[in-house]
């Protein structure tokens, strides 16, 4: 008996020893809103040449709930310039045991790319182990060469909201001679620096990082959450060679190895360049003109395959074969410019809708994503957008607006800075008519007019199918059983253009009553929704971007009802906006004026109660209806 007890007690003594990373010891405190808890994460990277560059990642990240279950996914890309050497990995249960395994035989492989990419040798292996029984840990290892320095991995100790860290660790290997410049971003931990005679090796190391929650109106996860950014002087990249310290050097590279000597047309296409321009008063009108030639003539495609990540299709290819990505067609709109003597440059952007400029004091590759084009006009810089067809001349958009980007040119890099969409530039102007039939149906007409980020966000409708056309204005305007017909669009070109979109429509039963009383609700269309409220907020306010809403709708009503109550006036000012409604009567006719100004800006966490409430106010205002009652006025 004493010798079985002996047994089982050692047994047991050998299941403990040979847990790997139980649930359990995971401290209280990294719990806290958290969905998955990063054990221990080593990422290694080992530059042994400009052209042999090994990543090595060694994970163990414990899921703790479904919702983090996307966190166990292991997704790797690769294409000709890097190669996936090996996967190996383990799923563990709650107590430590191993459930089971998976290798790279077990990923599925597809293109990571999209049905706009023409060319483009990006594939991607994605894995995600089919576990439901929480918690559940995942420790994989995994090693990735590359053919190139130019482009190195960043380090992330965090990797997302909902996500906390026990242990995460970057280490950093380089030839001794290799001049680097780092950038640390959000993190005060002091790295760990070893040089010999064959290598130099940086370490840098963070623990017990608490998960970060995804709050509305949050900043972008950029100017909080950690980061180490590295690049090399010397570089090696596709058959290019080169060297930078700053963005001028970048750029100068950029130009010299990538954009020149792209830029020459036939003697067809420069003859008829002059021809275009001949009798048009100045470069603008020039630049406007070619403009609306390159619209009608070529199309956006995506080259993301080698090199042609990083450099256009020649101007004389993009002429013949009517299509290009947008370094292409950037390039293809510099070479129409320069047939009529206008200089331009060449603009490397962070696109996207959060602003990202590029770091003033960190030049590197991975900062831009997108290429547009800048004319210097003499007191008129004019910015192009050169991959969309309808966008109208001179006007980027927020897919670009406000943020610095890199101009190439010949004499080195430049930062810039791309035009700001203001509030008042981002406008939606709402006119509509309605008659009220004694049933409550309203039948009657509504133009609006959108400008800035708010024409971005309605001008592509009028692309779309008259009967995709009339499916997404009932999702823009949700009101039930709404008829939409006779719809018309029309662009105005202005400083800031203007896309102007209008309708016939018909409202049934959408004013209620009982035999005496009938209800109109005045906000028909632009009901501001609500915003949860949040008594531990963590992170600032950020208001990406203003805009200004304005509404005004008549409402005639029959004339056997008379008006009994109406809205109040109300106006609104606080540090986030302004919001106005007005009601007034003239006859049979009740006219309904709001206005809405939100104001971009970042504010203190503690601001966020006083915003809840004002949006939780207009949310309020905006519910509020007229009420009429039967008989003689």
């Amino acid at each position: 008996m004493r010798s079985s007890l002996y047994t089982l007690l050692f047994s047991l003594l050998a299941a403990v020893a040979s847990a790997q990373y139980p649930a359990a010891q995971i401290p209280a405190a990294l719990k806290v809103r958290a969905n998955a808890v990063v054990r221990d994460m080593e990422t290694t990277v080992d530059m042994r040449a400009p052209n042999d560059v090994g990543v090595r990642i060694k994970t163990a990240i414990t899921i703790l709930n479904k919702n983090g279950r996307e966190h166990a996914r292991l997704v790797l890309m690769y294409n000709k310039n890097s190669s996936i050497k090996y996967v190996r990995g383990q799923v563990i249960n709650e107590w430590g045991a191993v459930k089971g395994k998976f290798s790279l035989s077990d990923f599925s492989d597809e293109s990571a790319v999209d049905g706009g990419t023409l060319f483009s040798d990006d594939r991607l292996k994605h894995y995600l182990p089919d576990e439901h029984l929480y918690p559940y840990t995942v420790v994989y290892e995994y090693e990735k060469r590359y053919k190139q320095n130019l482009v190195l991995p960043e380090w992330q100790p965090i990797p997302g909201f909902d996500i906390s860290v026990e242990k995460s660790q970057y280490v950093f290997i380089s030839q001794p001679e290799d001049k680097l410049r780092i950038k640390t971003s959000n993190f005060t931990g002091k790295p760990f620096e070893e040089k010999t005679e064959k290598q130099h090796k940086i370490t840098w190391t963070a623990e017990n990082l608490p998960a970060v929650r995804q709050e509305v109106y949050g900043p972008d996860t950029e100017t909080f959450l950690p980061a180490v950014r590295i690049a090399v002087e010397k570089f090696y990249y596709h058959g290019f060679r080169g060297e930078y310290r700053d963005w001028t050097e970048l750029g100068r590279w950029t130009y010299e190895n990538f954009l020149k000597g792209k830029r020459q047309l036939s003697p067809y296409t420069a003859a008829a360049v002059a021809d275009m321009v001949r009798d048009l008063p100045d470069d603008k009108a020039k630049a406007k003109r070619l403009y609306q030639y390159l619209q009608q003539k070529v199309r956006y495609i995506s080259v993301q395959i080698g090199v042609g990540g990083l450099q256009p299709m020649s101007a004389q290819e993009v002429d013949q074969l009517s299509y290009g990505d947008c370094k292409a067609l950037v390039n293809y709109m510099q070479s129409l410019l320069d047939a009529a003597g206008i200089e331009s440059y060449y603009c490397v952007v962070n696109a996207g809708n959060y602003k990202q400029s590029m770091m003033a004091d960190f030049a590197d590759m991975r900062q831009g994503n997108h290429i547009i084009l800048c004319l210097p006009l003499k007191g008129d810089t004019t910015w192009l957008e050169c991959t969309n067809q309808k966008l109208p001349f001179g006007f980027l958009g927020d897919f670009t607006d406000d943020r610095t980007v890199l101009a190439c040119t010949p004499e080195g890099g430049k930062l810039l800075r791309t035009p700001k969409l203001r509030p008042e530039d981002n406008i939606q102007l709402r006119t509509a008519f309605f008659e009220v039939a004694a049933n409550g149906t309203l039948t009657g007409t509504v133009e609006t007019r959108f400008g800035g980020s708010q024409y971005d966000a309605h001008q592509y409708i009028s692309n779309k199918q008259a009967g995709e056309q009339l499916e997404a204005l009932k999702e823009i305007y949700d009101v039930d059983n709404i008829i939409v017909s006779d719809i018309k669009y029309l662009n105005e070109e202005k400083p800031v253009p203007s896309f102007i979109e209008s309708f016939n429509c018909r409202l049934p039963s959408y004013a209620t009553g009982s035999t005496n009383r009938t209800y109109l609700v005045l906000n028909a269309f632009n009901r501001s929704g609500q915003i949860p409220e949040l008594r531990t907020r963590t992170m600032p306010v950020y208001l990406n971007r203003g805009y200004t809403d304005i509404d005004s709708i008549v409402y005639t009503m029959p004339t056997d009802l008379r008006l009994e109550t109406k809205p109040e006036d109300v106006r609104i000012d606080n540090q986030f906006g302004t919001y106005e409604l007005k009601v007034t009567q003239s006859g049979n006719r009740l006219l309904y004026r709001r206005k809405l100004v939100i104001k971009e800006g970042t504010f203190a966490p503690a601001a966020y109660e006083e915003f809840s409430k004002f949006r939780m106010r207009v949310h309020e205002l905006d519910q509020h209806r007229a009420v009429f009652m039967k008989g003689t006025r």
